[in-house]
């Protein structure tokens, strides 16, 4: 396995992550890690239909809240509706909900690399889960975490099939949570 960290400096707020790739792709065993047979109850719902192809089920976040100092976990649930003919980066980007900071650029490959999106099959729910960090100090209240599908090759997002449904901002990114960021 290939692995590689990437942690940048954004504007007061420190972003890392990490991209573990399978070379060949996935084993049974790293499809089955990858893969849940039931979603955990969620605090977080979605039902954002991307493509046709996949919906994202919903996410958790822990702590529940960004807290300026340690990382913030998030799991997002991708349920494969369809087979997909491109290997996809979730993108995700976590900007100040007040806008006074840079956006975070949290995009990585899904599954922590381990199972791309065209190994992915219907009826399936895969598991990604990515991690950010804002400094001790960090003037932000608040985080809207966006999300979606990429394909970089052609530059493109999986189209947001149901728009009137979820919200969004008009250019395929989900907003997938508000997440308030405690205050010391």
């Amino acid at each position: 396995m290939r692995l590689s960290t990437l942690c940048l400096l954004i504007s007061s707020a420190l972003v890392c992550g990490c991209i573990i790739e399978a070379p060949g792709g996935a084993t049974e065993a790293e499809r089955r890690q990858a893969t849940v047979a039931q979603v955990p109850q969620l605090a977080i719902k979605s039902g954002a239909n991307l493509g046709g192809k996949v919906e994202i089920v919903g996410a958790t976040i822990q702590p529940g809240r960004v807290v300026p100092g340690e990382q913030t976990r998030v799991t997002v649930f991708f349920k494969v509706l369809e087979p997909l003919d491109a290997d996809y980066i979730v993108f995700a980007h976590a900007e100040d909900s007040e806008g006074r900071s840079e956006r975070m650029n949290l995009d990585h490959k899904p599954a922590g690399g381990l199972y791309p999106t065209t190994q992915w099959k219907p009826g399936e729910t895969v598991k990604d889960e990515f991690s950010f960090y804002l400094p001790s100090g960090s003037p932000v209240r608040g985080v809207n975490l966006w999300i979606g599908l990429w394909e970089p090759n052609t530059d493109t997002r999986l189209p947001l099939k149901n728009p009137q449904a979820v919200r969004n901002d008009g250019n395929n990114r989900i907003l997938l949570a508000q997440v308030p960021v405690a205050q010391r």
